[in-house]
């Protein structure tokens, strides 16, 4: 976890550092240094993106792993006898 962290911030840092100068609503010019700067946006966003849906999944497994142990003691038998022959048969499941 403190590896997707460090990636994180340095992402954070990185994206900070390569925003586009000018107003908002004006179109920037696509001379050859804005390009790769919106193109390293770009791949910083999606890299952002993948390392936060994969910390998603993996909060998700944990989430999961600790339902499944709390399920496990609480769970009740359920006992039925079952007439086998001359006698009878307990089951328990």
């Amino acid at each position: 976890m403190p590896r997707f962290r460090l990636l994180t911030s340095f992402m954070s840092g990185m994206l900070a550092t390569v925003t586009l100068p000018g107003p908002v609503a004006s179109a920037p010019v696509l001379n050859p240094a804005n390009r790769n700067a919106l193109v390293q946006q770009n791949e910083l966003l999606m890299l952002e993106n993948r390392l936060r849906r994969q910390q998603y999944q993996e909060q998700q497994q944990q989430f999961r792993a600790k339902d499944r142990e709390q399920q496990r003691p609480g769970r009740p038998l359920i006992c039925q006898v079952q007439r086998s022959g001359n006698g009878f048969v307990s089951i328990c499941r």
